[in-house]
């Protein structure tokens, strides 16, 4: 199973040491989501990323880094709806319907959610039942390039890998563990379920 990690849209302390830890433990990209972010503060916290890693990362802002800095792709969402001309990185989009799964051809991936109640999002209840889940993985709507976003912790990964998602993207969970000491063993754990779950 894919992980993806979603920054806080805040810049946190040592933001960039946890995200290399990130993605040496095995997690498939990190998405930098920072809404409303100046151009700056942005590329500083790319310049940060060591550059074996930064082929790892997503943009949801100032998509003119991408080239640049040789990054993952972009995410596409209200605020930047467009991709630069000639783009030739990785495409990926939120959808929140399974109507919208079914137009995914000029997508390299997608989040679906909210999958399940948000940990980072009070009051953000899931959409979905199990059974329109099933379903939409019967009818090969949700598959590989589908990631299961909203209210995923360690705990429900089993749960989404029933499901038929290819992976998920990951937020509240990941970040409420990354102020803890015991982080790497959270990071251990989550690599060696994501490779039982393959």
């Amino acid at each position: 199973m894919r992980i993806i990690v979603i920054t806080p849209p805040e810049y946190i302390e040592k933001e960039a040491n946890i995200i290399v830890q990130l993605l040496e433990h095995g997690v498939w990209a990190v998405h930098l989501r920072k809404p409303g972010t100046d151009a700056s503060s942005l590329e500083s916290l790319i310049q940060k990323i060591p550059q074996r890693w930064r082929s790892q990362l997503v943009l949801h802002d100032h998509f003119e880094f991408a080239k640049p800095y040789a990054l993952k792709g972009v995410h596409l969402n209200r605020r930047n709806p467009i991709l630069p001309a000639d783009f030739k990185g990785s495409v990926s989009r939120s959808l929140h319907s399974i109507d919208e799964l079914k137009d995914m051809d000029h997508l390299d991936y997608a989040f679906l959610s909210p999958i399940f109640d948000s940990i980072s999002k009070e009051g953000y209840h899931a959409a979905f039942s199990y059974e329109q889940l099933h379903e939409a993985h019967e009818q090969g709507f949700i598959n590989e390039r589908v990631f299961a976003l909203g209210g995923v912790s360690i705990d429900r990964l089993k749960e989404v890998a029933t499901i038929g998602f290819g992976g998920a993207a990951m937020l509240g969970d990941v970040w409420k563990h990354a102020e803890q000491p015991c982080f790497n063993d959270y990071l251990d754990e989550l690599k060696a379920l994501c490779t039982r779950l393959q």
